[in-house]
């Protein structure tokens, strides 16, 4: 297994995002506040190092590096769709229910979004309450906000 620690952007939320490969690809992204283990790299990370810089940076509003989760079937439907979610826009979790077949997955839905492994490139922070509300995201709401504003800003940029 390969770690890395990416020190975040001046006002995100926590100092670093810490990145977990193995030789199929990304298996874990994850916001945290120190360096716990030593870091190692392989080309999945330095491939992701690439992208989040590009990110972080407004030129890049998807991520290509290959991911290697670990969930069930349904789990892994669910984080597909997540990732077809586009740069900057916001679906609810009725919304992300319906377009995996039936507005009665929201629960579901809800609880695999949840346990994405691979917050951030696979993004689950788009999804939002059905009356608008940041609600649910296993790193923090603050964090979910400031990606949500950060990417409404980049858009607008971009726009204008």
């Amino acid at each position: 297994m390969y770690h890395h620690y990416f020190s975040t952007p001046k006002g995100f939320p926590r100092p670093f995002i810490h990145v977990a490969a193995d030789n199929h690809g990304i298996i874990g992204v994850n916001f945290v506040k120190q360096v716990i283990e030593r870091e190692s790299k392989n080309a999945h990370i330095e491939q992701f190092i690439k992208e989040l810089h590009e990110y972080f940076n407004g030129e890049r509003n998807d991520f290509s590096v290959i991911l290697n989760p670990s969930g069930s079937h349904f789990q892994k439907r669910v984080w597909q769709q997540l990732s077809e979610i586009p740069y900057g826009e916001c679906w609810s979790y009725k919304k992300l229910a319906i377009a995996l077949g039936s507005a009665s997955f929201c629960r579901a839905v809800g609880m695999a979004n949840a346990r994405n492994p691979i917050a951030l490139i696979i993004p689950c922070h788009r999804v939002i309450g059905h009356d608008g509300k940041l609600v649910g995201y296993s790193g923090g709401l603050d964090i979910k906000s400031w990606l949500l504003d950060y990417e409404k800003n980049v858009n607008n940029r971009k726009i204008g």
